[in-house]
């Protein structure tokens, strides 16, 4: 390994998940964070690891522990509350960057502000390199490759298999929660454009049935249109709950209409805390098992009623180990040298399709038999 690997959140539940992919990997990270008690002891248990002491909101803080050429990898969120500091350190640098934000705002927000920066330093960054929203991107990459010259529109949904609403966890249904009075971007006429979450719902072929997803934000909006200049519309949905997606178009109204009236805000949380309910903390390894993780991408000429020119559907491992093993794979690859182009990048532009493509395989995420 050339470059030391920090890894930001390795007490908290993703940051585990991606602590244990790296050291099957065989890689051996430092690990950081503000609880000295808590980092020691992980430390310990993982077989003696390096660890220091960092406060993950201070960019001076963390610069000090960075050079060029090292990787940080963050788990640390609510990203767009806690994540800059991490960002603009890795940016000012040049150590390459991997988190698993799933707030495509703040990966806006990174691009805009940290990008030419970036690229000055050499730093590799890739924010959302996790289940969200790294199938995704793959599969509509392989999809509107497939699909060719006449492909102006992709449709994107993501999905899962066994009993989920025990497979998420509290942070995920909170997250969920919280988006349906956030706007949604999609890629709409070749531009950016903002639309209600949940505010249109589609219909994708999964394992032989229809199933419903609602509109939901996702990076494939932010990186996919750059590799494929003829696209005039991206768009990402949910499916995890089918039977849920018409429903929630209708919460998804009310929640948004109530937000702006005088005391709207606690009416609000009153309106979705159902769908906050559920276990606290995260799958563990026996329900991480039960579900996985598929996603479709329907590739077409954008003009209703014809017929999609490509559709590619990937399966894999949940949503949770995805994730874990996707940000140790990027790490481990960007510390030998292996990121092709510096600033704020998506996945494919990072290593190539191919390299994407065999890593993702390696992991268990592959097209449907």
């Amino acid at each position: 390994m050339s470059s030391r690997i920090l890894l930001l959140g390795a007490t908290g539940y993703t940051g585990g998940l991606v602590l244990n992919a790296l050291l099957r990997r065989g890689v051996r990270p430092t690990l950081a964070g503000r609880n000295a008690t808590a980092l020691a002891a992980l430390a310990e248990r993982s077989g003696g690891l390096d660890h220091v002491v960092v406060d993950a909101t201070d960019t001076a803080d963390l610069k000090r522990h960075l050079r060029r050429g090292d990787v940080l990898v963050t788990t640390v969120g609510p990203f767009e509350r806690l994540g800059h500091s991490a960002a603009a350190a890795a940016a000012e640098t040049g150590a390459h960057y991997v988190d698993s934000t799933g707030e495509v705002g703040f990966v806006r927000t990174v691009r805009d502000r940290y990008g030419e920066r970036a690229r000055e330093t050499g730093a590799v960054m890739l924010p959302a390199f996790g289940y969200d929203y790294v199938p995704g991107i793959l599969a509509g990459t392989l999809a509107a490759r497939q699909a060719g010259a006449a492909v102006r529109a992709l449709d994107i949904g993501y999905f899962a298999t066994g009993p989920l609403w025990r497979g998420i966890s509290k942070g995920t249904r909170t997250t969920m929660r919280d988006g349906l009075t956030l706007p949604s971007p999609t890629w709409r006429g070749h531009r950016l454009a903002e639309e209600r979450t949940a505010s249109r719902v589609h219909e994708f072929d999964v394992q032989g049935r229809r199933k419903s997803a609602f509109l939901v934000s996702g990076t494939e909006v932010l990186f996919l249109p750059g590799d494929f200049p003829a696209l005039s519309d991206v768009t990402v949905f949910n499916g995890w709950f089918p039977a849920l997606s018409r429903p929630l178009t209708l919460i998804s109204a009310v929640a948004n209409a109530l937000i702006r009236l005088p005391g709207g805000h606690h009416l609000t949380s009153l309106l979705t805390l159902p769908l906050t309910f559920g276990p606290p903390g995260g799958p563990d390894t026996t329900e991480r098992a039960r579900t996985r993780s598929y996603v479709v991408a329907v590739a077409s000429t954008g003009t209703r009623g014809t017929p999609p020119l490509a559709e590619v559907r990937l399966e894999g491992p949940s949503a949770y180990s995805l994730t874990g093993e996707l940000m140790a794979w990027a790490a481990q690859r960007l510390a030998a040298g292996a990121g092709e182009v510096a600033g704020v990048v998506g996945p494919v532009e990072a290593f190539g399709l191919e390299a994407l493509r065999e890593g993702c395989a390696e992991m268990g995420l592959v097209p449907e038999p």
